[in-house]
């Protein structure tokens, strides 16, 4: 069996020309989980698997990173067959944010009668969840207000930072083996994101030798990361993942 993570898009906020970052766990080629839904994400998983995600995770509602949840709505209720069905991961702390960002607007939809909610499979959670017999540990990062942001752990097989400032006690919990970590990370940090020079202070060699950078400003930033030696994803990267681990007993 083949996994790996498949980078949509890979640009900060303001990078509209590398994607809204966002990627999606596969195995043996089949989407299993997308992370965030930013404003061109949607487009994007249409292009290359030809349908809508089966599962979500929600790393914060930052709109480069939940904008194009509206339009999923759409192409969800508008379609019998897959009216609730995609199943929409997200801390439970996150749920109020999310709500006023993307589901309080009078008239969901111009004739009424319908909940934003009621196109999705909506489970909320705290530790982490199960989805098809694996279990995703979901741990809280470092970006503005605590609390508000929040990554993605598959024992054995990636971290994924979402937005984040550096979080070495993190991912010394996280990252046992080889562990592909996908990090926040630009050319220059500030204070809800990570810098290359904040990398270089808060982590060992021998971890950044690990590092996969995404979340950068713009294609010359990614540019110089890679000529300081660093490895960056870009869009439309598949990286090979190692097989997870099998569930911990004290999972869920």
């Amino acid at each position: 069996m083949n996994w790996h993570l498949h980078f949509l898009g890979v640009g900060a906020a303001h990078a509209v020309e590398l994607g809204s970052s966002s990627v999606v766990l596969e195995r043996d080629g089949e989407p299993v989980l997308l992370i965030d839904c930013g404003p061109d994400t949607l487009d994007r998983y249409v292009a290359a698997y030809g349908g809508l995600p089966p599962a979500l995770f929600i790393t914060h509602t930052h709109m480069d990173h939940v904008a194009g949840l509206e339009r999923l709505f759409f192409k969800l209720w508008f379609d019998q067959g897959l009216r609730g069905r995609t199943r929409v991961f997200l801390h439970a702390g996150l749920m109020t944010w999310l709500q006023m960002r993307v589901a309080d607007y009078p008239g969901t939809l111009a004739e009424g009668g319908v909940n934003f909610w009621e196109a999705f499979h909506l489970l909320p959670c705290s530790r982490g969840f199960w989805l098809d017999g694996l279990w995703f540990d979901i741990f809280a990062t470092r970006h503005h207000l605590p609390g508000t942001s929040y990554g993605l752990a598959l024992d054995g097989s990636f971290v994924f930072t979402g937005d984040t400032r550096p979080m070495p006690e993190v991912l010394a919990r996280y990252v046992a083996g080889h562990e592909v970590i996908a990090h926040d990370c630009s050319l220059v940090g500030n204070p809800s994101h990570t810098g290359i020079e904040d990398i270089e202070r808060e982590y060992p060699a021998a971890l950044r030798s690990r590092l996969l950078l995404y979340h950068y400003g713009s294609s010359a930033d990614g540019a110089a990361l890679a000529a300081l030696g660093y490895r960056i994803a870009e869009a439309g990267d598949r990286i090979a993942l190692n097989a997870p681990s099998a569930p911990r007993v004290d999972a869920g």
